[in-house]
């Protein structure tokens, strides 16, 4: 059995990484799982602790960091966010194709650590969602309903910083409609198991 494939998909808010990751999973549930990060954010309404994020307190969160237990973490937003070691592991070792939707501060961190570790060596396939155009980008924050204007003013500042790290990535898929975007997400992951020795 070849170990799994990890995944790495970033892009700013409104990009649509989470409506395509979950549909990259529901076409590939039977090879492809979400890795569920860690965050000491509080869960927004509907969001299941375990689902969608584990929520940790700052504490527990501090401890695993201490322990060494995360492959990455950062500071997003105020908060603190993490991928347990662990939990990627499992998945690769099963064989199971791991996919994390992780910020660009994440994704330069797993890079790194990729580099360090012949077990992840060639493993890692990274995609980045742009929305260029900011009017756009704007469109789809606002049309959320989720944020108040002060949160997506800071957002779109917060997204042209992370535009400028769209190179990094092995793949850039330049946002167009859902469709498109998965269409091409798809390709990308499919091109990529067919690689996988």
């Amino acid at each position: 059995m070849s170990r799994g494939l990890l995944i790495v998909l970033s892009g700013p808010a409104g990009s649509g990484k989470t409506t395509l990751c979950d549909r990259l999973v529901q076409a590939h549930g039977g090879t492809l799982r979400r890795v569920v990060t860690c965050t000491t954010r509080p869960p927004r309404e509907g969001e299941r602790d375990g689902v969608d994020y584990h929520f940790l307190s700052a504490e527990t969160f501090e401890r695993t960091l201490a322990a060494g237990g995360f492959l990455e973490h950062a500071r997003v937003h105020t908060r603190l966010y993490g991928l347990r070691a662990a939990d990627v592991a499992a998945q690769l070792d099963a064989g199971m194709d791991a996919l994390v939707n992780i910020d660009v501060q994440g994704a330069a961190t797993l890079r790194r650590r990729v580099a360090e570790d012949p077990s992840l060596a060639g493993a890692m396939v990274t995609v980045f969602i742009s929305v260029s155009d900011p009017v756009e980008l704007r469109r789809r924050l606002s049309g959320r309903g989720t944020d108040p204007a002060d949160e997506i003013e800071r957002r779109l500042r917060v997204s042209a910083g992370e535009m400028a790290h769209a190179g990094e990535y092995q793949h850039v898929i330049e946002s167009g409609t859902r469709e498109a975007d998965f269409a091409r997400l798809d390709a990308i992951y499919r091109a990529a198991r067919a690689r996988r020795p």
